[in-house]
């Protein structure tokens, strides 16, 4: 047989596979350091611990402790330059940025992400994490972001019409041409953010539109909505009902009732004739779309993800407010249409705290603020949203707007909150954090946890106090821990403690020790110990209002 011989030769090839066994080799180390890059830096999520939802940002649990800026200020990379400073000056860690449509795809299919991309820059550079919010079809209810090649194709991309037939500056969530626009501009989104932030990690969570809701009509009334209207009721939601039943939101579980629980007819069938059903038709179309843009945008980079709402007035019916948006009367529906959507979120302008958060919390979601009035109230309402309801995060809107950031008691309140994180976190879903918020009209509340209970005073209630005799009281808060069976920290600005038994009356509750201090590093500090005048002779603990401390407090028992 005729021999084959190679023109590399022998010493040709080994030196050929010598070659390729180090490409092979670089490119193992390669992968190898890239597997070990995104073990160290996961990408962030949302992670149960006990009955509590954490934010797992770089494998550790964060709060964001953010504020949400003016909504053209983030228009120009030259306007935010004087902007940076003042969030640092308030020892924020995120902040939440709008992303434009018409300036991502000024033209379609042409898209920029010069500003995104500045803006991750100098994000980076100031040590802030970016929650973007995406202003896409819409913002406050109506669809001002669209592109101009949006709006200027009426026939191609409809509009909202009221129930009088004239049309609103809103896009029709019932036109797939609106659906495909926004879902194509927020995929581009997405993957511009992965390619470019995938494994650094400054985007770490996305607000899917902005404030959606119907106005000035309680829905849709476009052809398209109005033969929606009279077809049956999708058994998605008939199916989530039935299986959810003993734990619907109760006021919409009374409109069902109300209508016999029926679980077969059109929308009028179901829920009965009335502004109302043409609430609960709107919101189920509005939930159906935002979850298409948001699983759209999950399959390309699962960050989480959530909408966010413009909060009702008592005694308004549906059409006077942004109606059918991912309201707590409405969360059901909403839960229903839109799985790929991690949580819904209150905006507030209002001064009823406690009482939205509750609804927003009462089947067991994770509570965000993304955005509340800035305003002298929001430095109490950020511990008590962090301690009460293990809230993810705190955000006042237009936080760029202060002239003296410095000064804020927002700041102060964050730098607090900052050095008690790793305590926070590491004692959520334990049942061993609480928080207070105070005024004048509730002025005391009571806490327990271990074996004691806990008074907690608005600090004007001691008569010495300054601004005790003022016709209003600024609002107070503050997060108690507990470390050790008779060990405890409170942080906060503006309470007075005391103290009692749990379980029997006669004993005596004493101060064992208080000191004052920081943690740095996660080690504390101790800046001064207390005794005397700062807890009245052993009678209790207090931060003045105005003062953001931490106190590390040892009780005792005495017969």
């Amino acid at each position: 047989m005729r021999k084959m011989y190679s023109p590399l030769g022998v010493g040709g090839w080994q030196t050929l596979a010598q070659f390729w066994a180090e490409c092979l080799l670089l490119l193992l180390f390669t992968v190898a350091q890239l597997q070990f890059v995104v073990a160290q830096n996961p990408i962030p999520a949302l992670r149960k611990q006990g009955d509590v939802t954490q934010f797992i940002v770089g494998g550790k649990p964060f709060i964001m402790l953010g504020g949400e800026l003016g909504n053209s200020s983030a228009s120009t990379i030259q306007n935010m330059q004087p902007i940076w400073p003042k969030l640092k000056a308030m020892h924020l860690n995120t902040v939440l940025i709008p992303v434009y449509w018409e300036l991502l795809e000024p033209q379609e299919g042409k898209y920029d992400f010069t500003l995104l991309r500045d803006l991750i820059n100098d994000a980076r550079k100031n040590e802030l994490k970016i929650v973007f919010l995406w202003f896409g079809s819409w913002k406050n209810s109506m669809s001002s972001h669209a592109p101009a090649w949006v709006k200027l194709n009426q026939d191609k991309y409809p509009r909202v019409k009221d129930n009088t037939g004239r049309s609103q500056e809103i896009l029709s969530s019932f036109s797939e041409n609106n659906i495909q626009a926004d879902l194509r501009a927020f995929e581009k989104l997405m993957g511009f953010i992965k390619e470019y932030d995938g494994t650094q990690h400054t985007v770490i969570m996305v607000q899917v539109e902005n404030e959606i809701g119907m106005l000035p009509s309680a829905r849709d009334h476009h052809p398209l909505a109005n033969a929606v209207f009279q077809k049956s009721v999708p058994s998605e939601l008939i199916k989530y009902l039935q299986q959810n039943k003993e734990k619907l939101a109760p006021e919409f579980l009374q409109i069902w009732k109300n209508n016999g629980y029926k679980t077969s007819g059109n929308w009028e069938e179901i829920f009965g004739k009335g502004l109302h059903t043409d609430e609960i038709f709107m919101a189920w179309y509005y939930a159906l779309f935002a979850n298409k843009i948001t699983a759209a945008g999950k399959k390309i980079y699962p960050l989480p993800m959530f909408v966010n709402a413009a909060l009702n007035r008592p005694g308004r019916e549906p059409g006077n407010y942004p109606s059918a948006g991912p309201l707590p009367h409405l969360m059901d529906v909403w839960k229903a249409a839109g799985p790929a959507i991690d949580f819904l979120a209150p905006d507030f302008y209002n001064p009823d705290f406690k009482h939205w958060n509750d609804l927003y919390t009462r089947q067991g979601d994770p509570l965000f603020v993304p955005e509340h009035r800035f305003d002298p109230t929001v430095a109490a309402k950020a511990i008590y949203a962090i301690g009460h309801y293990n809230a993810l995060g705190f955000s006042p809107f237009s936080i760029e707007s202060t002239e003296k950031p410095s000064e804020e008691g927002l700041g102060k309140m964050y730098q607090l909150i900052e050095s008690l994180s790793p305590l926070i976190s590491s004692n959520q879903g334990k049942g061993k954090i609480e928080g207070v918020l105070l005024d004048k009209t509730n002025s005391e509340t009571i806490v327990r946890m271990g074996k004691y209970e806990f008074t907690f005073k608005h600090e004007f209630t001691l008569g010495w106090s300054p601004g005790a005799s003022a016709a209003e009281w600024p609002m107070a808060g503050a997060m108690l821990i507990q470390t050790g069976e008779d060990e405890f920290y409170l942080a906060g600005t503006g309470v007075v403690v005391t103290f009692k038994p749990v379980s029997d009356p006669a004993l005596n509750i004493g101060i064992l020790k208080v000191d004052e201090g920081a943690f740095e590093q996660n080690q504390w500090k101790i800046l001064r110990h207390l005794n005397g005048d700062q807890t009245h002779q052993g009678r209790h603990v207090r931060i003045p209002y105005a003062q953001y401390g931490v106190q590390r407090v040892e009780l005792y028992v005495y017969k």
